[in-house]
């Protein structure tokens, strides 16, 4: 007995260990191929999250609210906050899923309808798919809110809640998918879009000259003076849109890492010089630097930079800063003295033109050899500046002519929806504050 227990009982030590590293093994396996989170790259995202609505929610609001005249304050706030609420929740219902679910090359699926199979342990990379998605969110806001700026002083409310709505889901969402979607067309040609130049910049300020055109002038424009009543509610929602935009573009790197560090330098130094580049030419034009200017100026550097942020060094960003505050300064003027349009709060002139500049900027300061000028280098499989530059041009009218046809027609069906685009004569003299919500901005 004792010798069959010597001979047995090996064997069955044997067979436990062996047992046992299968089982150690299989749970190492199966711990190795569930993503991990990245506390740290989650960490900085939550913070982006924030900083991109808190650029909506009080920065662009402040801003708008005190360029337009005091019995319209109230009206901007409201569309603001309206914008925000409306979009967030047609977001979740299905503008996510049409901007990132795999879909084909133009438009995303249904699949992540009402965020369908997200639980808290879904995974975008190594952070939770729910933080990339509210990310995501908050670009859905404040591109529609942009346009504001547009249409501000003689829309309806109600047209204006149903034009952003419809124009979320079927100018937004569709180029969203088009550029950061990995089935997006664009995507796979190699565009070079870091942080909005064509999905939020080219969109809002292409739809907002649209606008402009097919609402018409304010009663009065351009004879009448309208200045802005509040600069320092306009020099506090700048400073907000200053400090939030490194949410914009450095929380575009999806990770606290290198790249993000990067954007963040030169999302900072583009909007310096653009602030600068802007002030010195009204010095120079108008005797005398103006408040107004070198915050606009400074709005203009950083919609510049968006697109270019991850991609370009700190030389590359001084020159883009520069240009964006000179160009986007002589195209107010024109669109407003030469032109005439009544784009109110300048819009197109500041957003549209910089995504179209900074889009197609990034395709040479993208290069590796530009010396103290260089950038990270071109797209995926791109290798000369060519055809970087292609791409970029592709990329640039792609959003421009369909930004352009679907407002046209979203804001003509809006139109026959509400009876009519906008406020009557009367309302609009009296001011949207009172004629739309019954409430006076300020009670001194």
């Amino acid at each position: 007995m004792k010798k069959i227990f010597e001979f047995v009982f090996p064997i069955m030590v044997m067979s436990c260990s062996l047992l046992c590293s299968q089982i150690v093994h299989a749970d190492t396996v199966a711990a190795i191929n569930l993503p991990v989170i990245n506390n740290a790259n989650t960490a900085w995202m939550l913070t982006a999250t924030a900083l991109v609505l808190f650029m909506t929610l009080p920065g662009l609001a402040l801003f708008y609210a005190g360029l337009v005249r005091v019995k319209n304050v109230l009206s901007v706030l409201m569309q603001c906050f309206a914008i925000a609420a409306i979009a967030s929740v047609l977001w979740v219902v299905i503008g996510y899923s049409l901007s990132f679910g795999e879909g084909n090359a133009f438009i995303g699926d249904f699949s992540k309808v009402l965020f369908a199979s997200m639980t808290k342990d879904s995974m975008w990379g190594d952070i939770p798919e729910s933080l990339f998605a509210m990310y995501q969110m908050t670009f859905a806001i404040i591109t529609p809110a942009l346009i504001v700026g547009a249409y501000a002083e003689r829309l309806k409310f109600s047209s204006m809640l149903i034009f952003s709505s419809l124009w979320l889901l079927v100018c937004y969402a569709p180029i969203c998918h088009w550029v950061w979607s990995s089935s997006g067309w664009l995507y796979k040609m190699g565009l070079l879009d870091f942080a909005g130049g064509t999905v939020v910049h080219i969109t809002a300020g292409v739809g907002s000259l649209v606008a402009a055109l097919v609402i018409g002038k304010r009663n009065g424009f351009p004879t009448t003076a309208m200045p802005p009543h509040n600069m320092t509610m306009v020099v506090t929602g700048a400073g907000i849109l200053w400090v939030g935009w490194f949410g914009f573009n450095a929380g575009s790197a999806l990770a606290a890492n290198s790249s993000a560090a990067m954007a963040m330098l030169v999302t900072h130094l583009s909007a310096a010089a653009g602030a600068l580049a802007w002030m010195t030419i009204e010095w120079i034009k108008f005797k005398k630097p103006s408040v107004l200017g070198i915050v606009t100026g400074m709005v203009a550097g950083l919609g510049t930079i968006t697109p270019a942020s991850g991609y370009v060094g700190p030389g590359g960003a001084l020159v883009i800063g520069l240009l964006a505050g000179i160009v986007c300064f002589f195209m107010t003027q024109l669109v407003k003295r030469v032109w005439k349009i009544d784009d109110s709060l300048d819009v197109f002139p500041v957003h549209g033109i910089g995504g179209i500049m900074g889009t197609f900027l990034a395709g040479i300061f993208a290069s590796t050899h530009l010396g103290v000028f260089s950038g990270q280098g071109f797209g995926a499989g791109i290798e000369t500046m060519g055809q970087q530059l292609q791409v970029q041009l592709i990329g640039i009218l792609a959003t421009l002519i369909y930004t352009a046809v679907i407002t046209y027609i979203l804001l003509k069906l809006t139109g026959l929806l509400t009876h009519g685009l906008r406020v009557t004569k009367d309302e609009e003299a009296l001011g949207l504050d009172l004629s739309l919500h019954e409430e006076d901005g300020y009670k001194l």
